[in-house]
């Protein structure tokens, strides 16, 4: 699911917006006024949705390029229950934001949109044209399942709720109890360790003497110096991620991207510019120009660096559990590490709310009140069920009311990792779709008992929930000029942030680059943020 990969992205994600008045709209009511002809084939509760077969569009992003969506196990035995018939369209999750972007510009769209992650700033947007329909009345009146969660979570509530006071998507909500998807620590190969007589490294002078060893020690045992001591399927950002927190780094969680708290002022803190920031680099630097760390981590794809992890080339992995992902056996979860000044906390964690714009209906939708019950039913227990699962017999099997794939997923007899062998059958691989994560029903990697063993691990080290800041609310007028500084700036950072670690920038011009923000009104950005915190506060 990779679901860390997500939160803990170095760019700022999705803009949120703020919540000024709640209740719904005009135009909101004219669309399910408009609708309530077709009221009398729609079933309020139960299966089947559609008393008659109903057929729509849609648009969706999938992961593996290999499946075909229309002959897809989830989608044909949906139909069957819903009677709602989808033919969808989909693009490569790659090509998403470039595809949705020319789609919706053009007025080429179809009547949904799912798992299409569409940020914050595009949902008010498109919603204020009314090309995307306001759904409070209609989650009021059809969608049980996320109306019982945004009660339950009034962070649920708050984040999906746009400035105007209307809903426009339904969002990705991790379970807080499932510990698997956000508490954790990079994975370290415990054979190389015993191989080498070394302890788990607990400091970053021990990793860097760790990493060391394995470059040099052939701990693989095949005679080749081919050892990568720290490799990333998905670039520089979950390694630096993971040792934020030894510079005191994402002191309030992942969400906000750039921002936390400076714990000296209890103002906010711009991460890039902070001298915490200028030491974490400096580090990151050491290990990547004396080949600790891959040297294509700029550039790697999944696929090249999944094929070389297999090979059992790679001491540290940032990511999820490599046995049930690539096949790897001897990780175990690394030890929160402590930094050169005191620091040991574990902050690479997100906010239980994820991207709020995973499902939208446009202004094509001849039928909003069953497409609100078609996606619903993924936010309660046998939806939920059904998406991660699959089907009785076919993925999985239930034993004394637990829930486990079948061997064919686990035990692929063609050599297909779990990903790639449940893909043949439903669409949560990757990590983009709109619905509810639960330990119960969740049996990819997250929920491995390796990756659970290392949230124990973590945990005791982790910030705690409560600590944890959701996306900030922000005005629309804010909203669009936060969009335009943000690109600008965030495109900076990673620029700079990548040429400092390989040593393309040198670190004397540290100075300048700061000076550089501040002209790209770094200030203003900052105004803005500390703004919305206020308002968080309240």
């Amino acid at each position: 699911m990779k679901k860390k990969k997500v939160v803990t992205s170095l760019l700022t994600g999705a803009l949120a917006v703020s919540v000024l008045l709640s209740g719904c709209s005009d135009n909101e009511k004219t669309a399910v006024k408009e609708n309530k002809k077709d009221s009398g084939n729609i079933n309020k509760t139960g299966m089947p949705i559609a008393n008659k077969k109903i057929e729509m569009e849609g648009f969706a992003a999938k992961f593996y390029s290999s499946q075909d969506w229309n002959k897809l196990m989830l989608w044909n035995e949906y139909e069957k229950m819903s009677n709602i018939h989808i033919k969808w369209t989909t693009v490569s999750t790659e090509a998403l934001a470039e595809k949705r972007n020319l789609m919706l510009a053009s007025g080429e769209y179809p009547e949904l949109l799912f798992a299409a992650a569409l940020p914050k700033t595009d949902l008010i947007k498109y919603g204020q044209q009314g090309v995307f329909l306001p759904l409070n009345d209609l989650i009021d009146k059809y969608a049980p399942n996320l109306k019982k969660i945004m009660e339950e979570n009034p962070l649920v509530k708050q984040g999906i709720t746009m400035a105007d006071g209307n809903i426009y998507g339904f969002p990705t909500y991790y379970d807080p109890n499932f510990k698997g998807l956000s508490i954790g620590t990079p994975w370290i190969q415990s054979e190389w360790l015993k191989k080498l007589s070394l302890e788990e490294p607990k400091t970053w002078d021990e990793l860097y003497t760790v990493l060391k060893k394995f470059k040099e020690g052939d701990p693989n045992g095949n005679g080749k110096a081919d050892e990568v001591p720290i490799g990333s399927a998905y670039g520089i950002n979950p390694i630096l991620n993971w040792l934020k927190g030894s510079v005191g780094l994402n002191n309030h969680g992942t969400s906000n991207g750039h921002i936390d708290l400076n714990p000296k002022t209890e103002k906010l803190r711009f991460q890039p510019t902070s001298k915490e920031y200028k030491e974490l680099l400096t580090f990151v630097n050491k290990l990547y120009t004396e080949g600790l760390i891959d040297k294509e981590v700029f550039t790697t794809d999944s696929e090249r660096f999944n094929a070389v992890a297999q090979e059992g080339v790679i001491g540290v992995l940032p990511d999820i559990d490599p046995k049930t992902w690539l096949n790897l056996d001897g990780y175990i979860g690394t030890p929160v590490l402590e930094g050169p000044n005191g620091d040991r906390i574990n902050t690479a964690i997100g906010s239980p709310l994820g991207n709020v714009g995973m499902f939208v209906i446009t202004d094509k939708n001849k039928n909003p009140e069953a497409s609100v019950r078609w996606i619903d039913h993924f936010y309660g227990d046998e939806g939920i069920k059904m998406f991660f699962m699959g089907f009785e017999g076919v993925t999985y099997e239930e034993k004394d009311g637990e829930f486990k794939y079948t061997d064919e997923i686990t035990k692929n007899p063609e050599g297909l990792n779990l990903d790639q062998a449940i893909s043949k059958y439903l669409t949560w691989p990757g990590g983009y779709y709109p619905g509810v994560v639960k330990e119960k029903y969740f049996q990819g990697a997250e929920g491995s008992d390796a990756t659970l063993a290392n949230a124990e691990k973590a945990e005791p080290l982790t910030l705690k929930q409560s600590d944890i800041w959701p996306n900030f609310n922000f005005t629309v007028d804010e909203s669009s000029e936060l969009a335009t500084l943000s690109t600008d700036i965030n495109t900076y950072v990673t620029e700079m942030t990548a040429g400092f670690i390989t040593g393309k920038k040198p670190m004397s011009e540290w100075d300048d680059y700061v000076k550089t923000l501040e002209k790209m009104n770094l200030e203003r950005y900052m105004e803005i943020y500390e703004a919305a915190y206020k308002r968080y506060k309240k």
